[in-house]
């Protein structure tokens, strides 16, 4: 079967792997998308997410969609439409019993975190375990249903911020998790949602996803103390402390999207000031179910995905998704059966 492959920096490849066959209690599909995530660009422009580095050829893609191949239980058809929970859990921990993914010695699809490699889904078959297979309701195409994953991660998010009913929540930074985290903020409730961004076009579709308002950071001021909750999803030192100000006394910022791993200033003096709570906010648990129902509600959600590339020119896609001007949600269609890609 083909595969995606990253090997190193600037180092992705099409290959051939042998097709999995599932064992007892696993189940084989065949993929026909993967949403390109921020720790997949990290991993191809640089060689590593953070401190996990690529040391042997690893396939990318956790947001993914495809329909059944062969459960060697019989349970479901061949051809059924599936999303994936990319994750495995580990082992359970006192004060974190609630929350397996947190816990230790777990892994996730398309990550260079443990050794050997967790090898992803951008294939034309996969191998999972039956338990992380999600059956897709009717009115959900495959397309719409890769951007489960990323919405389960935005609903984890709020989550994490507490109870937003009529709330007005700030969501900083416009990318594909920040959109996605403007429409779980309404769909728990908010009152008014508010999006920012460096870029006018992040902005552009925050406002056709149904932000109240949009504001551009460095051309317009985020309105002081005026937020309840702020959602920061874009992983910018820089623009932490923008949420800090932005948030009301005693109001609650959720850091969504992943920092360096390092030493950087910042302005503390409004989290004693304003008694703030800071909380932060990885992965999700099981927010993936209420994620496919949201999907399936709202059609609309479509517009998240701006882009559509076949796996032959996967390097463009990655490219694609690293322009945050241009995309949102960039897929990369996994060799269609109709040979189209």
């Amino acid at each position: 079967m083909k595969a995606i492959t990253i090997r190193g920096r600037l180092d992705l490849a099409e290959v051939e792997v042998p097709t999995p066959d599932p064992a007892p209690g696993e189940v084989r599909l065949r993929m026909a998308y993967g949403g390109i995530c921020g720790s997949d660009l990290h991993y191809y422009f640089e060689g590593a997410n953070g401190p996990y580095v690529v040391r042997e050829p690893l396939v990318p893609g956790h947001e993914v969609s495809g329909t059944v191949d062969l459960d060697p239980s019989g349970e479901l058809p061949a051809g059924t439409p599936v999303t994936v929970h990319p994750a495995t859990f580990g082992t359970p921990e006192r004060g974190i019993e609630d929350a397996p993914h947190l816990w230790p010695g777990g892994a996730y699809l398309g990550s260079a975190s443990t050794w050997p490699h967790t090898q992803g889904a951008m294939s034309q078959y996969a191998v999972v375990r039956r338990d992380m297979v999600r059956v897709l309701p009717d009115g959900v195409p495959l397309r719409r249903a890769a951007l489960a994953e990323p919405l389960a991660v935005a609903l984890h998010a709020v989550t994490v911020a507490g109870d937003v009913t009529g709330a007005r929540v700030l969501v900083s930074g416009s990318g594909p998790i920040g959109l996605l985290a403007a429409v779980a903020a309404r769909v728990r409730g908010a009152a008014e949602v508010v999006s920012s961004d460096v870029l006018p076009g992040p902005l552009a579709r925050a406002r056709q996803l149904g932000a109240d308002r949009t504001v551009q950071v460095g051309v317009e001021e985020i309105p002081a103390s005026a937020f309840d909750v702020v959602l920061e999803c874009s992983g910018v030192t820089a623009a932490i402390g923008p949420g800090l100000a932005g948030a009301r006394r005693r109001g609650v910022i959720v850091q969504v999207g992943m920092v360096p791993d390092e030493p950087r200033p910042l302005n503390l003096a409004p989290l004693v000031s304003k008694e703030l709570q800071v909380r932060g906010s990885f992965r999700f648990a099981d927010e993936i179910d209420e994620a496919i129902r949201v999907l399936a509600d709202r059609p609309g959600l479509d517009a998240v995905i701006t882009h559509e590339l076949p796996a032959t020119s996967a390097a463009e896609a990655f490219a694609t998704a690293r322009d945050s001007e241009v995309s949102g949600k960039v897929l990369v269609s996994l060799w269609p059966e109709d040979g189209s890609a």
